[in-house]
């Protein structure tokens, strides 16, 4: 048995005498089993979103999950806890409605976005432009939206990858721009999901340099599809829309950071990070407290197998919804510090299904040992460069090496950043399957013999 510190993490590792301390096995199968049978997982993402609830970004409500977090953690055995604060400037939601005026009335569900300009409480009324797709807002002529709601529409489908996020999700993420420069007075987006549940996928749209913000709300998709047959009605369309919301500067958010001490501190840091605050509508159990409990739960698993090599770092990132200002934040306090590898999860609780790896040259004997040690819970290694998520990708870009454990995404825009982000979307079984992978992962890594790609 490797010498353990001593303090709370001593206990962790060494249990009691009726607790032996897991072995090593070189194919990972010990460490896998027990992570199988692991609830810590879900006792934090039940935790969190029963005890705070929703948590977004630079709210009361943020700052109450960081002070559980961190007595979480504590009270978990893990070492180094801490908050870290920082400030932001926030948008928050007031009030969101919209209904159409004419040709047929009726009410719309709709969600405004992160950032949206804000309505008068009374509200704006115009006709609507329809759009049925980015591509279509971005040819029409500069100036021809004055006065009008432009309303864009796509056709995004499940992936198992979740592939369409990033192309569909351009109606959301640049459309509010494109409308404003255009002359628009709103913007209409259908919600950037797959469901077909009369409830809006609200998400951040970040304004391009120059636009004065305009009030920008996301539709159900049920009610996008029925907006765009009454414009197919080939009537003009007016609509009544609110969307009232504020903004608010330098507000406190925060970063959590918790360690499993290694005991080869010039080996690098491994960071295993998910984030802790989420949208309002929801309590943010699938993005993103099911994360934070997978990557916690894999961490003590690696502990109680014996310390690592490595110093494991949980971050549970603040303020990743609304543009990663958490991700920036660790990045300006620890960029400069030795990191060996980097891994982010924030994709849901569904099962891990595929690893992506983008290591140094000449780590193929780890990047073997690690897919032996996935392959009984049905994850194969891809041919794709892993990329990391928002809260690491300011280390990934410093070129510390990254690993992804893809989750199964078929589902996962159902509910995304929508009001059904609650906690009986996370399956137990699935979400321990993702701490067995994440536990097999971080263990292989954390004691790899190889040098790694330290900062």
């Amino acid at each position: 048995m490797q010498k353990i510190r001593s303090g709370p993490l001593a206990a962790l590792l060494l249990g009691s005498i009726f607790t032996p301390v897991l072995a090593h096995a070189a194919d990972g199968s010990a460490i896998r089993e027990a992570a199988l049978k692991d609830d810590v997982a879900w006792d934090i993402t039940e935790g969190l979103t029963t005890e705070v609830g929703p948590r977004p970004a630079g709210t009361a409500q943020e700052a109450l999950a960081r002070d559980w977090s961190v007595a979480k953690l504590k009270a978990l055995g893990f070492s180094n806890v801490r908050a870290e604060p920082y400030k932001m400037p926030v948008w928050q939601r007031v009030r969101d409605e919209a209904h159409i005026v004419s040709p047929f009335p009726q009410n719309l569900v709709v969600a405004a976005l992160g950032n949206s300009g804000s309505t008068p409480e009374a509200g704006i009324e115009g006709e609507i432009v329809y759009f049925p797709t980015i591509a279509d807002l971005l040819a029409a002529p500069d100036g021809s939206l004055k006065g009008k709601i432009a309303f864009v529409s796509h056709e995004m489908k499940a992936a198992q990858d979740g592939s369409g996020y990033g192309y569909y999700g351009a109606a959301r993420r640049q459309g509010p721009s494109v409308a404003a420069k255009k002359g628009a007075i709103a913007i209409l987006v259908k919600s950037i999901g797959t469901d077909h549940h009369r409830i809006a996928h609200t998400g951040v749209q970040m304004w391009a340099e120059g636009v004065t913000p305009i009030p920008a709300v996301a539709l159900s998709v049920p009610d996008a599809e029925q907006l765009a047959r009454v414009a197919a009605r080939g009537k003009p369309v007016r609509l009544h829309l609110t969307a009232v919301s504020k903004r608010l500067k330098d507000q406190p958010s925060g970063n959590v950071i918790a360690e499993i001490p290694g005991t080869d501190p010039k080996a690098g840091l491994v960071v295993a990070a998910c984030h802790l605050d989420s949208w309002d509508q929801g309590t943010g159990a699938i993005d993103d407290a099911s994360g934070c409990g997978i990557i916690a739960a894999a961490a003590l698993q690696v502990a109680k197998a014996g310390q690592p090599r490595r110093t494991i770092r949980v971050l549970f990132a603040g303020a990743e919804e609304v543009g990663g200002d958490g991700g920036r934040a660790y990045f300006a306090a620890h960029g400069n510090e030795p990191h060996a590898l980097v891994a982010e999860s924030d994709f849901g609780a569904d099962k891990v299904w595929r690893v992506d790896f983008t290591l140094p040259t000449g780590h193929d004997a780890l990047t073997a040992r690690i897919a032996q040690g996935l392959a009984p819970l049905g994850i194969v290694p891809s041919k794709d460069k892993a990329h990391g998520g928002s809260d690491i990708e300011p280390l990934v870009k410093a070129g510390v090496p990254v690993i992804d454990l893809q989750q199964d995404g078929t589902r996962y825009f159902d509910i995304h950043h929508t009001p059904d982000d609650t906690l009986d979307k996370v399956d137990p079984a699935q979400l321990r399957q993702n701490v067995a992978a994440w536990a097999v992962t971080l263990d292989s890594v954390a004691n790899a013999p190889e040098s790694m790609g330290v900062n």
